[in-house]
């Protein structure tokens, strides 16, 4: 069958912004503080799913909802199922935005909201894709499931959810990466370090502040010191301002000083294309009488893991020829006197290496302090074979679509639920040299770049499928 998928993709152009602008609409980041029976991971992600349930009700899908949960929308029948996993669920708005992050706002050809890179956009797209299947009356020969999560961003509580319930997909892509094509995918771990919350030098820390998940770089930081000459304190500061990469604020409050700190946000994949605001506050502090958990909790993110997104000093480092590096970021940071503190470091680590020798690696750099090292959930290494044939056909769409005939598939640090099937991959949507804005504050996605994407994926869906 001859379609010109790209001219076929325009003529959903405005339906397709309306209905990102809905859905970017709803702040669907998880907030457990509001979690209900109907609202499981609060209100924010189930309405999300909700309202992709509901386009596809409007389009004349059938569709089931697992809780509030997870949900999923389905075409055609047979054994064999080809799953379509995306999330509806974002990380939170942050700070340091030009718009809002919940208002779809076009700029200069891209489309500014949280959601719109990662991933309401990108999956929207792919549910597009699938959408212009059946509009074409096109059936396909095996059963076509699009999957909606709504904790992707956090513990993968919906697709858990699903796997639970419902036959494990046969094969699939995740629209939750970048083209052309992730066919592997590093191993996940976090650490979580508590302390007690005990002071003892001549100077205390009140309370530290950073960050809002494991899996983002901290854009803030902020931390109040007790017990130190304020105007040496805010010189010292101003000072420091001036040798690294971060801004910043200090001020004289009642009982000591308040310190601020902004770097820059990135997806801890890769943590190195953002500017840990928490690890530079903890290392300006730790120069000063700090005792008990507090200086243990600064000497810990100051001097093994501060600016090191490869874990060298935890003497960890480790690189695979075909998966790249080992990377650490620390993602949050929190201390508050007498209640207690924590350092979460989540971890992206190739085969080769794993989770025993990154905890041995922290509980060295930990021996002399009173530190709690308490492991998360794990995600080990996934590999798809180049010869595979869901590679080779979406690399075929790919080359055909881009004309890009030498792209090749690539291995990321990045987790997506491509790696829950034993055939499945990351595709999209993220083209090459657009710069990735995800996690990041003022997160885009251009608009030819994601029109260009739902062309891609409705032709991917009707190759793997006829």
């Amino acid at each position: 069958m001859a379609i010109d998928w790209q001219k076929l993709a325009e003529k959903y152009h405005q339906d397709y912004v309306a209905d990102l602008t809905t859905l970017v609409g709803i702040d669907s980041s998880r907030d457990d503080s509001k979690a209900t029976d109907d609202y499981p991971l609060g209100p924010g992600p189930a309405k999300a799913l909700l309202a992709f349930l509901d386009l596809a009700k409007r389009d004349g899908f059938k569709t089931t909802n697992l809780d509030n949960l997870v949900g999923y929308v389905e075409y055609g029948e047979g054994d064999d199922t080809l799953a379509i996993l995306g999330h509806a669920d974002t990380m939170p708005g942050g700070k340091g935005w030009h718009t809002d992050p919940f208002t779809l706002t076009k700029k200069d050809g891209k489309l500014y909201g949280r959601g719109t890179s990662d991933d309401k956009g990108p999956a929207l797209a792919a549910y597009y894709g699938l959408k212009m299947l059946k509009d074409e009356g096109i059936i396909p020969k095996i059963k076509i499931r699009f999957i909606i999560g709504t904790d992707e961003e956090s513990d993968w509580t919906g697709m858990n959810h699903y796997l639970d319930l419902e036959p494990a997909p046969t094969l699939g892509f995740s629209p939750d990466a970048e083209f052309p094509l992730i066919n592997g995918e590093k191993g996940n771990v976090t650490f979580t370090s508590h302390f007690s919350g005990s002071n003892g030098g001549t100077v205390s820390l009140r309370d530290f502040e950073a960050g809002l998940r494991e899996n983002m770089v901290p854009r803030d930081a902020e931390a109040t010191v007790v017990g130190s000459k304020p105007e040496q304190l805010i010189a010292d500061f101003t000072t420091f301002l001036t040798k690294v990469p971060v801004t910043g604020e200090a001020e004289q409050v009642a009982d000591g000083v308040h310190l601020q700190v902004i770097g820059k946000a990135a997806h801890g994949m890769e943590p190195k294309n953002g500017i840990n605001a928490g690890t530079f506050l903890a290392t300006f502090l730790n120069q000063y009488d700090f005792g008990g958990d507090a200086a243990d909790f600064l000497g810990l993110l100051a001097n093994s893991l501060h600016d090191d997104s490869r874990a060298t000093k935890l003497g960890i480092a480790y690189t695979d020829e075909v998966m790249g590096d080992l990377t650490m970021n620390v993602g949050v940071m929190t201390f508050k006197a007498d209640e207690g503190g924590l350092i979460n470091t989540n971890f992206r680590y190739p085969t080769g290496t794993g989770a025993a020798d990154i905890k041995a690696g922290l509980e060295k750099a930990e021996a002399e302090m009173a530190v709690t090292l308490k492991q998360g959930r794990e995600m080990v290494p996934h590999y798809v074979d180049p010869a595979d044939p869901i590679v080779a056909t979406l690399m075929d769409v790919y080359r055909q679509q881009t004309g890009d005939l030498t792209a090749q598939p690539e291995v990321v640090g990045g987790g997506t639920y491509g790696r829950l099937m034993k055939r499945g991959v990351a595709f999209g949507a993220l083209f090459p040299g657009t710069q990735d804005t995800m996690h990041q504050a003022d997160e885009f996605q251009p608009e030819a770049d994601l029109l260009k994407a739902m062309a891609i994926y409705g032709q991917a869906i009707y190759e793997l499928t006829k």
